[in-house]
């Protein structure tokens, strides 16, 4: 492990559109002490063939391979490969502002006892247009919060692993609540993760894929209370009703 180092692991499943951006983002920032690993999930378009391309010109990033799998086994594979200390999960369609990995590594050895942040972001359509307010997360952020709503964004989540060592996700759950899990187990060992209130990313989302998505995730948000927390199913159903109306909240604030 290297003390100084952040691992920035991005999976990608036919991210072509823009992948671009996101690893832009990445090269401009101020902290150069970073390595990235790009993990092509099976991509069926020019994915690979882009990460491969940055790769050539920029020692600190690497194009992983593998055969479909989800984005867990994808982070994964990245994960197992990181050399540094802090641990950075970054979508393929996400991109973060200059110094977001300054920024956040002062908030974080200015924070006692800090191994688990986050920050706020922006919200951007398909062009980049912001089209909601920025998301802000709150400043302290504990498992029993967690499980009612996910507050921390995988785009702007950094995990010090010099107390406890890398944590894997799930990949059972494949690329449905897997980064919420990952979150979780995290607490459990980290107690208390906190949220820096600087802007410091850019979020995608589609404007009408809100509504959508939130029925998509019902099942294996359900599954995360019965099977990962071995709920009943009558304290299942009311944290994933305050995750329902947390995440509706969110998305339409």
């Amino acid at each position: 492990m290297q003390n100084r180092l952040v691992s920035i692991i991005t999976p990608v499943y036919n991210g072509a559109r823009f992948m671009r951006y996101t690893i832009d983002s990445v090269l401009a920032q101020t902290y150069q002490e970073w390595e990235m690993y790009i993990v092509d999930d099976g991509s069926k378009d020019n994915s690979a063939e882009i990460a491969s391309e940055y790769a050539a010109k920029d020692s600190r990033i690497h194009l992983l391979q593998q055969a479909n799998a989800g984005s867990a086994a994808a982070r994964n594979n990245g994960i197992k490969r990181a050399q540094g200390r802090y641990i950075v999960l970054l979508d393929s369609d996400d991109v973060w502002e200059p110094t977001f990995l300054e920024d956040q590594l002062r908030f974080m050895q200015a924070t006692p006892g800090a191994l688990l942040i986050c920050s706020a972001h922006k919200r951007i359509d398909e062009n980049g247009n912001e089209f909601k307010s920025p998301f802000f997360p709150p400043k302290v952020i504990r498992r029993k919060d967690l499980l009612k709503t996910n507050s921390i964004s995988c785009l702007t989540g950094v995990y010090d692993s010099a107390a406890f060592g890398k944590f894997y996700l799930r990949e059972d759950f494949r690329s449905l609540r897997d980064d919420h899990v990952y979150w979780l187990d995290i607490l459990k060992k980290v107690e208390v993760a906190y949220g820096n209130q600087q802007v410091l990313a850019s979020y995608r989302m589609s404007q009408f894929a809100v509504t959508h998505n939130k029925l998509k995730m019902i099942r294996p948000q359900f599954k995360v209370y019965r099977e990962y927390e071995h709920m009943g199913w009558l304290k299942a159903c009311y944290y994933l009703f305050c995750w329902a109306f947390n995440g509706i909240k969110k998305h339409h604030s």
